[in-house]
């Protein structure tokens, strides 16, 4: 399994989301370039960036800094965000991004989406699912930065993009996210369960190393996490199996 740090860019600032409240802001850095260069030396491979203010109203404010981060070689991005049209993701793609990340406009314009994996390919894509769990424990899907709440479940929605040739899906527990309260291993469990031919990345409530070993035994093929990195809860050393390219003790 592999850990992707996160990046969330909110007007050119890394910052944090407590359950995806906009009003629940943490900035980390006014230089998110010092948080790329961070997560470099603890031996990450891949990083997850995140434009919210593509999220939240389709604006690609951050645009500028994500095309430069995609100009470090030594760094693989998947890049997710207001990414609401194919000319989008093509552009994004070009500009030396491995893998685009689509969230709301899978869940409200599927076969839109997967008209796009006939000119995209579709190990280039990562479905973003986010979900708030119903009164009966169903995953039930989030749109427009998790603002809204769609009528769609998780399950329905990941059968129609295994069809169609989908490799990669981000699920998100949104009640988790930025709680470091520990992630929905149920959920994830439960997912690999159900679709084991899919690499699932897990991503909401990492808080401990336990947290990164329990989620390899789910079986998920990566785990997204921002603010336990940022905020130093897991050393290096225990970071360590899980970074591909961490070959010797870094500094925190």
């Amino acid at each position: 399994m592999e850990l992707i740090p996160a990046i969330d860019l909110k007007d050119g600032r890394c910052v944090r989301l407590f359950k995806g409240d906009f009003a629940a802001e943490t900035v980390y850095s006014n230089d998110p370039a010092e948080i790329l260069a961070r997560y470099r030396a603890f031996g990450a491979r891949r990083i997850h960036v995140v434009d919210l203010d593509g999220a939240k109203d389709g604006t690609q404010a951050n645009r500028d800094v994500i095309v430069k981060f995609a100009g470090d070689c030594s760094l693989k991005l998947q890049v997710g965000g207001g990414l609401r049209s194919l000319e989008r993701v093509k552009a994004l793609l070009d500009a030396g991004v491995e893998r685009a990340v689509i969230g709301s406009v899978a869940i409200n314009s599927p076969d839109v989406v997967i008209s796009w994996l006939s000119e995209v390919d579709p190990a280039r894509i990562v479905l973003a699912l986010d979900v708030r769990l119903d009164d009966s424990g169903l995953p039930m899907l989030t749109t427009h930065g998790w603002q809204q709440t769609s009528s769609v479940n998780l399950w329905s929605l990941v059968e129609r993009f295994v069809r169609s040739g989908i490799a990669h899906v981000l699920c998100t527990d949104v009640a988790r996210d930025g709680a470091l309260t520990g992630p929905n291993f149920e959920l994830y469990a439960d997912a690999v369960r159900r679709f084991p031919e899919l690499q699932w990345q897990a991503s909401g409530g990492v808080a401990t190393a336990h947290d990164l070993h329990a989620l390899r035994e789910c079986g998920v093929a990566a785990v997204i996490s921002g603010k336990a990195l940022l905020e130093n809860k897991i050393s290096s050393e225990e970071l360590r199996p899980f970074l591909p390219n961490a070959s010797s003790p870094v500094s925190m």
